[in-house]
């Protein structure tokens, strides 16, 4: 549940800024008529990362046990990847993300402004659908549904309204610690969810070693008790794990968090890696 809160958190609070900065871009250059195509092009990411999530969840139920393990593993691979991906181009874009976002919007105000619906709709369903593949992957995973969805939920509505405040002017965080801290534990998350996606292909059989064993603690951490319950629910850790899980695990999960940490102390002592000031969304919108 707290690596799904973690992941709505940290995509709905990215996706807030985004919109708080579109529209904000908007009002200050007195174009409150086409605030609407904003909303839209938001209302059409989200449905479109329900229809995933959906997709997803229902279109495999009538496959074989191997075909649905196949499946599973391979997304799981994906949204690793995709996951990955976010955390790197948070890191290198976002300086320039509120301008980028401004040309987006000054290169689409032509007419009726119906481009921006096109604006809007990228910016927020790229959270959105890696938000959809990611807490899927972790869903699989745990063997869960009610907490690791309702932990997700919990995240988005917080990153709603701390999007809000921030807006207003009313909340200011570091948002450059924000999304290292949150950056280096997704890294974490995503070499599990990547382990899971190899041993799902161990089961079917696309993928050998099922059951060449690394280590099985699971005398020690039972999966039914509560502190295996949370590490498989944080950091998807699986008592029984395989050699080939092992290897890939720390494969990625090694270089991945030293290019990141690097990377951060590259950008130590400079402008929040984040580009978008606590107040700057408010000053923008006076």
């Amino acid at each position: 549940m707290l690596a799904n809160l973690l992941i709505g958190l940290r995509e709905g609070l990215e996706a807030a800024l985004v919109v708080g900065i579109l529209i904000a871009y908007l009002i200050k250059i007195g174009r409150r008529d086409v605030v609407r195509r904003i909303w839209l092009g938001v209302g059409l990411a989200i449905a479109l990362a329900l229809a995933i999530g959906a997709l997803l969840t229902f279109g495999a139920s009538d496959l074989s046990f191997e075909a649905q393990e196949t499946i599973g593993g391979s997304l799981s691979i994906l949204a690793t990847g995709f996951v990955t991906w976010m955390i790197f181009w948070m890191l290198k874009t976002s300086r320039s993300l509120s301008g980028h976002l401004r040309a987006g919007v000054d290169k689409h105000l032509t007419g009726a402004g119906w481009g921006l619906v096109a604006v809007a709709f990228l910016a927020v369903g790229r959270e959105g659908i890696e938000t959809a593949l990611f807490i899927w992957a972790a869903v699989q995973a745990t063997g869960a549904t009610t907490f690791p969805l309702l932990g997700a939920a919990l995240g988005i509505l917080l990153a709603i309204v701390l999007g809000y405040l921030i807006y207003r002017g009313i909340v200011s965080i570091n948002l450059s610690k924000f999304f290292t801290y949150t950056g280096l534990f997704l890294i974490v998350v995503a070499a599990g969810v990547l382990a899971y996606g190899v041993h799902d292909l161990q089961e079917a059989g696309v993928l050998p070693g099922l059951n060449s064993l690394a280590f099985d603690v699971s005398e020690a951490v039972p999966p039914a008790s509560w502190y295996g319950t949370l590490l498989k629910g944080t950091i998807n850790f699986s008592p029984a794990t395989t050699w080939l899980q092992a290897i890939v695990w720390a494969l990625y999960a090694v270089p991945v968090l030293v290019i990141f940490i690097s990377r951060i102390r590259r950008q130590s002592g400079t402008t929040p890696q984040t580009g978008i000031p606590q107040t700057a969304v408010a000053e923008r919108a006076r």
